[in-house]
């Protein structure tokens, strides 16, 4: 079978690899995806010989750098958008507890056998007389063909080379729709507590691979049956099964929250590809095994979950090693997601309405997709009902932050002004009547404009006044240090 060499950065590789006489193949994910119709920017090359030394001349041609990785012969050129590694023909071992391989020369078929999966098994010779022409040693168009992942050697030493493969099974389930051979799923079954011995940043990777997914619970549902998922986001594992309490003649089940999560998390997925909205929603019910509750008449209840699941997320992100600048917003959403529903049920009141405004913030459409993604009811007349009420609150939302210019709130008098006001020196008392005039606006108790702020401070100066003092108060025994931001004054943090 002939592979379509129309690739611009092909064709210039396929030159320069006959200028220097090398041998050199396209080889894994950049043959799979063009075959399948696929947009891919980076480009795995195998090279017979000295793939270090090649890379360089690709680099010196295309006025690049070669990032080399001397330990593992290696070389990536970064080429505009795309990025181009080449590996010299090689073979990988792993000792037992060790995460890095021990590389040794190898033939082109070792190369090809020590790969992951068939389908990443496919290779394209660009030079000499069989140039285009795919190279298939393990029938990998044929389980390209039948969307099917199979390893090119018995899974049990696929996995054991290197067990990240484990997750990468996951992975590439999820991102091609393609089922996962039974021999795969029990070698993972088998040896999932290996998975232990890889570094976080690599399972991690995999992990967010996966929920940029176009349905990412294929992956997380093979990561909890074959166990991987006990090992690598224990919280979300136990989510799983459905415990039962009878009452009289009566028995009560809450839903088995993981595969509920699936289901909220592949709606989110059909309408937004923000990973991190996402993976609030992975995590949106996380603390719910720690909070259930089976109250007699009532049933199973869950009452501050999202709270603790939001204290919840700094723990995670740190194990997981997830960049921090998400936190707010994962937390944000965790701790925010039952708002809408409870606003819903007790009717809504412009005070509600303003503080879930605020607290929200520029968040607030993506907490409405996490909301309306929840809706997992079978029932089409009662799925419609929620749908319609949250569309209810939604808009009243925008109203009112539009209308007291809520967009980015703070209370409109600032903190060098309330010094003044009060006599204060920068303390935390500063802060504490900021909160306060900032509740109070919430509240509707004062419109959200400087004029009306002020003079509510002035005439409510009494009631202020004791909120500094004791706030001053309670923390007499603190030495907190302040600078000036914008005309408020923040604590410097130790």
């Amino acid at each position: 079978m002939q592979f379509p060499l129309d690739d611009p950065i092909i064709i210039k590789l396929q030159r320069l690899a006959r200028r220097h006489g090398v041998a050199l193949y396209i080889v894994g994910g950049y043959v799979r995806d063009r075959l399948l119709g696929r947009s891919r920017t980076d480009i795995d090359c195998t090279v017979i010989g000295d793939a270090i030394e090649f890379a360089t001349k690709v680099a010196r041609h295309f006025r690049s750098k070669a990032i080399v990785y001397e330990r593992f012969r290696t070389a990536m050129v970064p080429v505009g958008e795309h990025t181009i590694e080449f590996v010299g023909t090689r073979k990988e071992t792993y000792e037992p507890h060790s995460r890095k391989p021990i590389v040794t020369d190898g033939t082109l078929e070792d190369d090809i056998f020590r790969r992951d999966f068939t389908v990443n098994a496919l290779a394209v010779p660009l030079v000499g007389p069989h140039a285009g022409t795919i190279l298939d040693l393990t029938s990998g168009l044929a389980d390209l063909e039948h969307r099917f992942l199979r390893t090119p050697r018995p899974p049990l030493e696929t996995f054991s080379e290197d067990p990240l493969r484990m997750v990468r099974a996951a992975r590439f389930a999820a991102q091609l729709q393609f089922r996962l051979a039974d021999d795969a799923f029990e070698a993972i079954k088998h040896m999932a507590e290996r998975i232990t011995i890889v570094s976080q940043e690599r399972i991690t990777d995999e992990l967010l691979k996966i929920l940029a997914a176009p349905k990412p619970s294929t992956g997380f549902v093979i990561l909890h049956k074959t166990g991987l998922l006990r090992f690598i986001f224990p919280e979300l594992d136990r989510l799983a099964g459905v415990e039962l309490a009878a009452e009289g003649d009566r028995r009560y089940a809450h839903k088995d929250v993981f595969f509920h999560t699936m289901k909220v998390l592949d709606n989110v997925a059909a309408v937004s590809n923000n990973v991190w909205l996402r993976f609030a929603t992975l995590v949106h019910d996380i603390a719910k095994p720690k909070t259930k509750k089976f109250i007699p008449g009532i049933g199973w209840t869950f009452h501050g979950h999202e709270e603790l699941g939001a204290r919840w997320q700094e723990r995670i992100f740190r194990r997981l090693k997830l960049p921090l600048e998400h936190l707010p917003y994962v937390e944000t959403l965790v701790r925010l997601h039952q708002r809408p529903m409870a606003l819903v049920d007790e009717g809504v009141t412009d005070s509600a309405l303003r503080r879930l405004a605020v607290q929200a913030g520029e968040w607030l459409n993506d907490l409405f997709i996490l909301c309306r993604a929840d809706i997992t009811t079978q029932n089409k007349q009662r799925a419609e009902q929620y749908l319609a009420n949250y569309d209810i609150v939604y808009r009243r939302i925008e109203d009112v932050r539009e209308r007291d210019r809520l967009a980015a709130f703070q209370a409109p008098v600032r903190g060098d002004e309330i010094m003044q006001l009060f006599n204060l020196p920068p303390s935390p008392a500063v802060g504490a009547i900021k909160e306060a005039l900032e509740q109070a606006i919430l509240d509707g108790h004062v419109p959200n404009t400087y004029e009306d702020a002020k003079r509510y401070l002035l005439d409510h100066y009494q009631e202020f006044d004791e909120i500094a003092r004791k706030a001053n108060e309670k923390f007499r025994h603190v030495q907190i240090r302040y600078e000036q931001t914008d005309g408020n004054f923040v604590p410097i943090q130790p």
